[in-house]
């Protein structure tokens, strides 16, 4: 299967898109090292394609934290991700691992959204066990919303919303 064809137009608006979804994400985040992967698949490819993005939070847990990231790896996965965002035939999944230490012994927390038609949803615990699960030690938690929490849906792509 071929990817259809897009303007440019299109392009940088999911861009900026891709971009909001990963300034919401790391403004969540915690003191330590965290990692956030993405994996973008298309109906007849073999493998999906994948991003890997390390984060590292230094800070007490203020809006003063300092959220360091690699520019080669952020760029790699915003690309990516606005790739995903781009074309309405793409699908996949975004997770984060965190570092925890929850009461049932794991080390690790997991909050995944999925990429379908365009948009990226958060995932319940359920849904990311499902999705990420797979022999992962780890606490799955209900992912936070990305999208303008005015209307409590995703704004992009605004093509969905426009009538023709």
């Amino acid at each position: 299967m071929q990817l259809k064809p897009i303007s440019l137009d299109v392009f940088a608006d999911a861009r900026e898109e891709a971009h909001t979804v990963l300034a919401r994400v790391m403004a969540t985040l915690a003191p330590g090292e965290h990692v956030l992967r993405l994996g973008v698949d298309m109906d007849g490819q073999e493998h999906p394609v994948c991003a890997t993005l390390p984060l590292s939070v230094e800070g007490d847990g203020g809006p003063e934290d300092l959220v360091g990231a690699e520019p080669k790896y952020f760029d790699n996965f915003a690309f990516l991700l606005a790739c995903g965002l781009a074309q309405s035939l793409c699908y996949g999944v975004m997770y984060l691992r965190s570092p925890a230490t929850g009461p049932d012994g794991s080390t690790h927390t997991v909050h995944a959204w999925h990429l379908a038609w365009g948009t990226l949803n958060e995932c319940s615990a359920a849904e990311a066990a499902e999705l990420v699960g797979d022999g992962v030690q780890a606490t799955f938690l209900d992912a936070p919303g990305l999208h303008d929490e005015a209307d409590g849906e995703a704004v992009y792509p605004p093509v969905a919303y426009t009538v023709l």
